[in-house]
């Protein structure tokens, strides 16, 4: 038993301690004032407590290793021995925060009585969101003493410096954190605002080195670091690791995460020494690659397999490993479309890093080939194809014992070898990249085979580009030298709902860009489109998902310039080798989760790289023919419907008539097609809408007033339920309570004592919401939203009643590929009519293209002085050329009696038009002279809107437009003109008749 006199004894020696603790303190606090940097006491003023306790017990460090210092929810500090990688795992035990800054602090010498220097660290987290920013951000005041001093700095220490902007960029800076400007130096401020607005100049990234001049320490340099919409985890973990892992030691680091208000900015000043003694020097290979590595961290992400299996293990570096996981999400979205069980992600990820052996040739053949200096040395066709030869004989002998993984695997690795024999150019050797992009030729389709290919649309594209980046990747197919078509991006949530959708986006992204081309024909842009996947956390908020999106649209926009953007035909920057070799003018539009603020910045990033067609790379811009203000797609689809009912008896502007839709109200397609509808058709009965918010029912049409109350303003579950006529439904898709363990859905029905709400199950909201488009029976149904392939053999049943009648009797697809085609024949078959999307919303695309041509032609101070003039043009053609298709569909339709289905009419009318051009486009290609000949700078005025034609200053800008633009154009227009009219057009009659002699072919294309 321990004695009272025992435990006083204890305390004594504690007492004893802490006076030897106290006394040595002041030694103590002598040596930090002399060790550390001189701001670590001025940054840390208001800590004094931490900095007390760490002066009491420094002479134990040899003891403790750790020892925190604070530790509160806003705010971490604490104090370690400097072991070799002691700061990358002080990192990664931090709590899951965001840090909004970050100070590491190492002494300068050892300390007493230890082989070790002292590292201190602190993290703050304190991060305003963005909004919490844009609002503070109008209501500061700044002193006038700080803009001076700070401005006078900026001039005197960075002449170069030429922003405007101090004021606005200092303002965010003191909205983010206040304290860092009260405790900092004007000097210190200055360059935060310096490395801030650097890197708003420089796309969101950029990398610098500066010497310190320090004596003490005249090997020291300054890495400066600053990083637009950075990775949302653990991103100084990352940065960390790469120093360590390039023999670079951090004497000081000083991090900030500011906010502009839209998205976050990372600002980071290290203070580093290579760790055998030598200098950091711009230009050195220890330099050139911690750019390539740093620049990386955007795309390989710590948590990857290909960074853990391989780049932990000193197998390959880390842009390797981002590469490594580029080809794994290339053969898997290759591979699985048409076999998901077979070569799903996962398997496909342990074949790359299970034999690194097969892997490490792989990504060396890829060096071999794309690496810039290797191509100036070496006769790299013979050498290419020798060390090519030699990684097909592994990967066609690879044998591990196990036949059927094998079988597997080695398919796996010959995809990998296709996408490096069949890449033309790349950006992989961009150090400054945002996401990395692979231009291929689609041959390599052919090289899978049938097996892989087989659920693919027969047509081969004319190219396939790849776009990986740190939370998604992307394909950009294209059937035409010059193509079209809008680019979405699926946001997806969690690892299985990536995984399900990344499984079947190439297929998605072929049938659409196979659609587009066919749509196409009206326009000298063949069919293309883009599609992108992101990778967001199960339990995103909006606000992050909003800023990946941003961060993935903004990295694969500029790896497409980094490919696209050429000089004399071949890829500008000399680090893309460029087996191509020629311009090729892709325009893009917007699509799904596409917004308005990212459409600029891409027009603008077209003007800053100087890429061929200029702001013209996409359309529906803030200048141009915005696709929702206009309705400009739903003008066709209209007009569609109006020549095929016109056909089945019903005119739309004078009879009654029902029509349902599937698409939100507020949506472009939809929201104007109904608006369209209440003008033009004053008998019409809307009785069904379907969207993603719910679904609202009414048996005698809804109600016109609150319709419109919902039209381009609402999604459907915002329509009156008052309005609802008797037996008429809402279903809330949005609206659910829990029920014990069963989540409920609200329904409200107009009954005839007044609307009764209840609350289905899930099975009975869905039996409902999934049933609708198929048995409410309307005249007309109109497809303007909704995910591809809703309507497929499986269910196309469902569409009949047990009397074997259509629930309508007419479709006209405003949707793209919202029924398969294998559904589609049967429909008609079964006696429906249906106008497919690739004619029906054709006029969406032939607006863009318009809009790119007064890109073109015309400055924007001319677009918008005569906006009105040429948008009512344009609405003119698109009028004329969907009544043109429409008349022509039904007439083939007709004359064969019934033999040809509507969608085959569509079909083979896009098909002649689209050889024809082919073949025009050629023939210009070989004789591009021609093009200067009057009666073909005729030709091309007769395409363009009326304004272009009649105003003098106007047309005769068509010569300066790429040589490709014109044959394009020429291409165009003689081509739907030898479809639409025959033989008998006196418009170009003369003009072929003059050329047919040099064009043999020709007569023989003709209808």
């Amino acid at each position: 038993m321990i004695s009272p006199s025992n435990n006083l004894e204890i305390t004594q020696k504690i007492n004893d301690q802490i006076i030897k603790d106290s006394i040595q303190a002041i030694a103590n606090l002598d040596w930090l004032t002399t060790e550390m940097h001189p701001l670590f006491f001025s940054l840390n003023q208001d800590d004094i407590v931490a900095f007390s306790a760490l002066s009491t017990s420094l002479h134990h460090m040899n003891r403790h290793n750790r020892i925190m210092l604070l530790d509160t929810p806003k705010r971490t500090i604490l104090a370690q021995l400097g072991t070799h990688g002691s700061l990358y795992k002080a990192l990664q035990n931090l709590p899951i925060n965001e840090i909004s800054y970050a100070e590491l602090t190492t002494s300068n010498s050892s300390l007493p009585n230890n082989d070790h220097k002292l590292e201190v660290l602190r993290f703050d987290y304190e991060r305003k969101q963005d909004h919490e920013i844009a609002a503070l951000f109008t209501k500061i005041k700044l002193s006038e003493d700080l803009y001076s001093d700070v401005s006078e700095v900026l001039k005197g220490q960075y002449p170069e410096f030429k922003s405007d902007n101090i004021r606005s960029l200092l303002k965010v800076l003191w909205c983010n954190n206040q304290e860092y400007i009260q405790v900092s130096h004007p000097n210190r401020v200055a360059r935060i605002l310096k490395l801030y607005a650097e890197t708003i100049l420089n796309d969101g990234i950029f990398l610098d080195l500066e010497a310190t001049n320090n004596p003490s320490q005249p090997e020291e340099c300054r890495l400066l670091l600053g990083l637009a919409n950075p990775p949302v985890k653990a991103y100084l973990l990352q940065l960390i690791g790469v120093l360590d892992r390039l023999g670079i030691s951090v004497n000081r680091s000083y991090s900030l995460t500011l906010s502009n208000g839209v998205h976050p900015y990372f600002l980071s000043t290290f203070y580093v020494t290579p760790r055998d003694g030598s200098t950091l020097v711009k230009g050195s290979d220890l330099y050139l690659e911690l750019q390539r590595e740093i620049y990386n961290t955007q795309i390989l992400s710590p948590d990857s397999n290909s960074y853990i299996k391989l780049v932990k293990k000193g197998l390959t570096t880390g842009s390797d490993a981002s590469l490594t996981d580029a080809m794994i999400s290339f053969c898997h979205t290759n591979l699985a479309h048409n076999h998901p069980d077979s070569y799903s992600m996962e398997g496909i990820m342990r074949a790359f890093h299970n034999h690194p052996d097969i892997t490490t040739q792989l990504l060396a053949l890829f060096h071999y080939k794309f690496t810039p200096d290797m191509n100036k040395k070496l006769n790299k066709e013979e050498h290419y194809q020798e060390k090519y030869d030699v990684v097909f004989l592994a990967v066609e002998n690879f044998n591990t014992g196990r036949k059927f993984l094998d079988n597997f695997r080695r398919t796996m690795f010959q995809c990998a070898l296709y996408f490096i024999k069949h890449t033309l150019k790349t950006n992989f050797f961009v150090a400054e990249k945002h996401a990395l992009s692979f231009r291929l030729n689609p041959l390599y389709l052919d090289d899978l085979g049938e097996h892989f290919t087989s659920d693919l649309p027969a047509d081969r594209p004319f190219r396939i580009t790849f776009f990986f980046g740190r939370n998604g990747i992307g394909y950009h197919i294209g059937f035409s030298d010059i193509a079209r078509g809008g680019w979405r991006t699926i946001i997806t949530q969690g690892r299985d709902d990536y995984i399900t959708n990344a499984d079947t986006m190439f297929r998605e992204n072929y049938v659409l860009a196979h659609t587009q081309h066919l749509k196409n024909k009206d326009i000298y842009e063949g069919g293309s489109k883009m599609v992108a996947i992101l990778q967001t956390g199960i339990d995103a908020d909006k606000e992050s998902i909003h800023q990946q999106l941003y961060k993935l649209q903004f990295g694969f926009i500029n790896a497409f310039f980094d490919l696209f953007v050429t000089e004399n035909g071949k890829a500008k920057d000399p680090r893309v080798i460029d087996y191509y070799a020629e311009d090729e003018p892709i325009e893009l539009g917007p699509d799904e989760n596409m917004h308005d603020a990212m459409v600029e910045i891409i027009a603008k990033q077209g003007i800053k790289r100087g890429y061929i067609l200029g702001a013209g790379v996409i359309s529906s811009k803030q200048i141009g023919i915005n696709h929702k203000e206009y309705g400009v797609t739903s003008i066709g689809v209209m007009r569609f419907a109006e020549v095929t009912m016109a056909s089945l008896g019903i005119d739309m502007h004078k009879d009654a008539f029902s029509v349902k839709y599937t698409g939100g109200p507020n949506g472009d397609v939809a929201g104007n097609g109904l608006r369209l509808l209440q003008e033009r058709c004053p008998l019409a009965k809307v009785k069904l809408i379907v969207d993603g918010s719910g679904a609202v029912y009414d048996p005698d049409g809804l109600e016109k007033v609150a319709l419109s109350n919902v039209i381009l303003k609402l999604d459907i579950d915002g329509y009156d339920p008052e309005a609802l006529h008797p037996n008429g439904f809402i279903i809330y898709r949005s609206q659910t309570k829990v029920d014990g363990m069963t989540t409920r859905f609200k329904k409200l029905t107009m009954t005839e004592q007044g609307l009764e709400e209840e609350w289905v199950s899930t099975d009975n909201f869905y039996k409902t919401y999934n049933s609708l488009l198929f048995t409410v029976e309307t005249d007309l149904f109109i497809p303007a939203g909704g995910r591809p392939e809703t309507i497929d053999s499986n269910n196309v049943d469902k569409y009949f009643n047990q009397k074997g009648e259509p629930s309508s009797k007419a479709i006209v697809e405003g949707a793209n590929s919202f029924i398969t085609p294998d559904a589609r024949i049967e429909l008609q078959r079964r006696g429906v009519v249906i106008i497919r999307d690739a004619s029906a919303n054709k006029c969406g695309v032939i607006s863009s293209s318009y809009e790119i041509i007064a890109n073109l032609l015309l400055s924007d101070e001319e677009f918008l002085a005569n906006k009105d003039n040429y948008v009512k043009d344009v609405i003119d053609i698109l009028n004329q050329m969907a009544e043109r298709e429409a008349n022509l569909i039904i007439k083939r339709h007709d004359e064969s009696n019934g033999g040809m289905y509507y969608t085959e009419a569509s079909n083979s009318i896009s098909r002649e038009i689209n050889a024809h051009y082919t073949r025009i486009f050629e023939y210009f290609q070989e004789n591009p002279e021609l093009v200067n000949e009057p009666q073909y700078q005729n030709a091309m005025l007769l395409h363009m809107p009326k304004l272009i034609g009649s105003t003098e200053q106007f047309k005769s800008r068509i010569q300066k437009m790429p040589e490709k633009v014109k044959f394009a154009i020429l291409a165009s227009k003689l081509s739907s003109s030898m479809v639409y009219d025959g033989d008998d057009n006196s418009i170009y009659g003369g003009m072929i008749k003059a050329q047919i002699s040099s064009f043999p072919d020709f007569q023989q294309t003709k209808m």
